[in-house]
């Protein structure tokens, strides 16, 4: 599946946008797919002004919104959501894609500090951008390409969410709740004509999997279990992303799409 095959017009927010990984190439795509208002959000504003960049490379014309923040603040959420609607009038695909992995420890081991961070990002954020998209969304007309959709959020879970591995309890339990929550929210929001779904990448080559010798030999297992033995690449998350936001997956609700090399199937 190639980028830039869905046509997408609208305003896109994604979050966990700088850099290189997955929401990266998200912003990417959708740039790529006809989108020309784009909200980014990430703690590092380096990063992000790289995906800004990367973003007008793919279209000059795109308008990009970035604010630096952190998803695990409600104050920040709402007011980045309020200045989105603000300069675009409107909300139509909101994508959660900050995340972190946390350290690899037994639940005896692991410290409250620690359990608090991982959720923190990896189910609290997702749950503070949802709550503040799918406000914005049930206000709103559907748009003239999507008449019978108001809305689509992507929330990116993992593999991990799915099935378990060692020393990963709250990483796992974190991503396991981001599948729940989405497929209760699906219920709740298919009368509003607001789709819910979301991805369980597996194991992707990003700055979080690759940035240090013990992270990515801790990941090495996984690797090798799945049948197609490599990482994934951001952009095959992103195909994935964009294809529920589009008018393709017009009947997909609530579904847990697995991104992983056939990890979950061994």
């Amino acid at each position: 599946m190639a980028l830039g095959i869905f046509k997408l017009p609208g305003v896109a927010f994604i979050t966990g946008a700088g850099g290189t990984g997955i929401g990266a190439a998200v912003a990417r795509g959708f740039a790529r797919s006809g989108c020309v208002h784009l909200a980014i959000t990430d703690l590092n504003p380096q990063t992000l002004a790289q995906t800004k960049s990367a973003i007008l490379s793919v279209n000059p014309r795109a308008q990009v919104l970035t604010r630096e923040g952190d998803v695990t603040s409600e104050s920040f959420v709402k007011s980045f959501t309020a200045e989105i609607v603000a300069r675009f009038s409107r909300l139509d695909y909101s994508v959660h894609c900050a995340g972190i992995l946390g350290a690899s420890l037994r639940t005896h081991e692991a410290p409250l500090a620690e359990y608090e961070r991982v959720v923190g990002v990896n189910w609290k954020g997702v749950w503070l951008v949802s709550r503040a998209a799918l406000a914005q969304m049930l206000v709103q007309e559907p748009l003239d390409a999507h008449p019978g959709q108001r809305g689509a959020v992507v929330n990116i879970a993992s593999q991990l969410g799915l099935v378990a591995r060692p020393t990963a309890s709250i990483y796992c339990a974190s991503k396991a709740a981001v599948i729940n929550m989405t497929r209760s929210d699906a219920i709740d929001y298919s009368q509003d004509g607001i789709r819910v779904n979301c991805v369980c990448p597996g194991v992707i080559e990003t700055p979080m999997t690759t940035g240090s010798t013990e992270v990515t030999e801790r990941l090495r297992p996984a690797i090798d279990i799945a049948p197609m033995r490599r990482m994934g690449t951001p952009e095959e998350v992103a195909d994935a992303v964009l294809f529920l936001c589009s008018s393709q997956a017009s009947f997909i609700q609530g579904h847990a799409l697995v991104v992983d090399g056939g990890y979950t199937i061994n």
